[in-house]
């Protein structure tokens, strides 16, 4: 790779022994003037993580400056998602960095993405049109893209190998930009690294603060559990994944749903690529949208409103007796504690029992 790819693919190996060939020590990074720039746009790759998306700056190879800002940036924005610790924050930076990748290598020659698979120690072949990989890495990179179309039995293979798309290797690839971004953080930071970082620290908490306030992080459900979910938006997944074009409405009330018990942008996305008019793009703009990209909260309709626009479908028991389909899951998860709570006190207790002991 040239200087220019390595900066915008930082997270490579090469990356790293470029950068330590220059002998930039991480004194040098965290408090010299001349560093000022790299921090800046450090931090900023940080806060437009938060946003939704962080945008990779137009590069020339002759722009040994702008090449070096944007390369020193990435240690630094890793610093930076280390002091904080916080697992949202770490989640969020790993796909956005991802999704940024993935935008980019879209639009590589197969060669050079052949080149970087190797990166991730993926066997592939490049294939007239697309790519032929290992039926192990595709499993191990596929395994959490929830649409059926990424199942391996929906999948052609040929001497343990799969076809896939140029398109779909570069998603791929997206998944494990995400993985090893996500599996090396956090780094342990000094204490007194942390305490020169502050000021950089302290927008990137504002706005992550802001971010869960808003929207929420999930964790107000814990684990997303779809068996719980109400039947308006159970009915939804399935028709999505049939490959039905939900009306707007619809599709508006699952999506707004799914992000509040916190499901990831990235998960719904992979429901929608079964739609006959899914566009990736468009898609991703709408659920980043929904998410609160554009600084609007944005929350899953009432049930009132799902009857209005004739989107509640099946109403059980429950449905009776809530008027919100967030209701609805939070009665649910109650439920299943409360049964959980009753079985755990029928079981017998281990204790010995007393009778026939001597006094």
């Amino acid at each position: 790779m040239d200087q220019k790819d390595l900066a915008l693919y930082p997270y490579v190996s090469e990356a790293s022994s470029y950068v330590a060939s220059l002998d930039f020590s991480l004194d040098r990074l965290i408090s010299s003037r001349a560093m000022e720039s790299a921090r800046l746009r450090g931090k900023e790759r940080v806060l437009q993580s938060i946003e939704g998306e962080i945008q990779k700056p137009g590069l020339l190879s002759s722009d040994d400056r702008k090449i070096l800002i944007e390369l020193l940036s990435y240690p630094f924005s890793r610093i930076l998602v280390s002091c904080i610790d916080d697992p949202f924050l770490t989640r969020r930076y790993s796909l956005a960095e991802a999704v940024s990748s993935y935008k980019s290598l879209k639009g590589r020659d197969p060669g050079f993405l052949k080149d970087l698979a190797r990166e991730f120690g993926i066997q592939a072949k490049v294939e007239d049109p697309g790519f032929s990989m290992h039926f192990t890495d595709y499993i191990r990179l596929a395994g959490t893209l929830k649409a059926t179309e990424w199942k391996l039995v929906n999948r052609k293979l040929d001497s343990g190998y799969v076809n896939v798309s140029k398109d779909e290797f570069a998603r791929l690839l997206q998944e494990g930009v995400k993985n090893r971004i996500e599996g090396s953080l956090p780094v342990s930071v000094p204490g007194e690294i942390v305490q020169a970082c502050e000021p950089y620290l302290e927008e990137i908490r504002a706005a992550l603060h802001e971010r869960k306030t808003t929207f929420g992080d999930g964790s107000e459900f814990g684990s997303v559990e779809s068996e719980l979910f109400p039947p308006c938006i159970t009915y939804a997944i399935s028709q999505t994944r049939a490959g039905v074009n939900l009306a707007h409405s619809m599709r508006f009330a699952m999506t707004s749903f799914l992000l509040t018990v916190g499901m990831s942008v990235d998960d719904i996305l992979n429901l929608f690529t079964s739609s006959p008019d899914f566009d990736i793009e468009k898609a991703r703009y709408q659920v980043e949208h929904i998410a609160g990209a554009s600084g609007t909260s944005y929350k899953p309709p009432s049930c009132a409103t799902m009857q209005t626009y004739g989107n509640c479908y099946s109403p059980d028991g429950i449905c009776k007796k809530i008027k919100h389909p967030l209701g609805y899951y939070q009665r649910r998860i109650w439920l299943r504690d409360r049964d959980a709570q009753k079985q755990a006190s029928k079981k017998p207790s281990s204790a010995p029992s007393s009778e026939g002991s001597s006094s």
